[in-house]
C-alpha cells in the first residue's frame, strides 16, 4: 500500500503548499538516483517527522505550540522533477497522486528534536567530482523551516485530512533548485542537523 507523505515547498510561491507523494520515491541517505531529461534540480532541505497526534488536536497550530507535535527532525534531499500544484484534497484520487513523475526524497539520519535557532543555520550541497559547491540558509525558507511547518499543517488541518500516521514534512529548499552538473555523489550539509546524501546516475 503506498503512504502518503505530505510535502510543502516554497518554488515561486507566495506561501508553501502541499501534495501526496507516492512512498517508493522516499528514499534513506546514500540511494542512488537516476534522473532524467525531465529533472530540474537537486535541493537541500529541514524534515520534520509529525506526530499522527496532531490530526486529533483542536485549534489553529501556532509558533508555541506546533513544537509539541514533533518528534524527530532531519536533513533532507530532493532530486526535483516536473511539478504539479494541488489546491487542497478533494478525493481518494488526490491522496494517491504523485507529486512530481521524477521527484524522490533522501532523509539523513533522523534526531529527535530540540529546539534550537532553526533560522539561522547555515547549508550547503555539494559533488566533489563535478566541483559544485551551493551555500544556503535555512532562513531561506519561509522565513524560516518551523514556520513553513506551522503554515502547511495549519492548511491540511483545514481541508480536514487525517492520515492516521505519524508523517514527514519537507520544508522547502535552503539551497534553491540546484542544477545537476554531473553524476556521482552528492552531500547536503545543514548546521546542527547533520548530512545526507544521494548518488546521482
Amino acid at each position: 500500500m503506498e503512504q502518503v507523505f505530505l510535502l510543502l515547498k516554497k518554488l515561486k510561491e507566495k506561501e508553501p503548499f502541499y501534495a501526496s507523494v507516492y512512498e517508493r520515491n522516499f528514499l534513506k541517505s546514500g540511494k542512488r538516483v537516476k534522473i532524467n531529461k525531465s529533472t530540474l534540480g537537486i535541493e537541500l532541505e529541514v524534515c520534520y517527522l509529525i506526530k499522527k497526534s496532531f490530526f486529533s488536536s483542536k485549534g489553529s497550530i501556532t509558533s508555541k505550540n506546533v513544537t509539541k507535535f514533533i518528534s524527530h527532525m532531519a536533513p533532507c534531499i530532493e532530486v526535483v522533477g516536473y511539478r504539479q500544484k494541488r489546491k487542497g484534497i478533494t478525493s481518494f484520487g488526490d491522496l494517491s497522486s504523485d507529486f512530481g513523475g521524477n521527484v524522490k526524497f533522501l532523509i539523513g539520519q533522523k534526531k529527535k528534536y530540540k529546539r534550537i535557532n532553526i533560522g539561522n543555520l547555515k547549508a550547503n550541497i555539494s559533488n566533489k567530482k563535478v566541483k559544485q559547491s551551493v551555500s544556503g540558509n535555512t532562513n531561506a525558507v519561509y522565513i524560516n523551516p518551523l514556520n513553513s511547518l506551522r503554515f502547511v499543517l495549519n492548511k491540511v488541518k483545514k481541508d480536514k485530512v487525517d492520515l492516521g500516521r505519524d508523517f514527514y514534512v519537507f520544508t522547502g529548499s535552503t539551497v534553491g533548485v540546484v542544477p545537476i552538473l554531473g553524476k556521482g555523489l552528492y552531500t547536503g550539509k545543514i548546521d546542527k542537523l547533520g548530512s545526507v546524501k544521494a548518488i546521482i546516475s
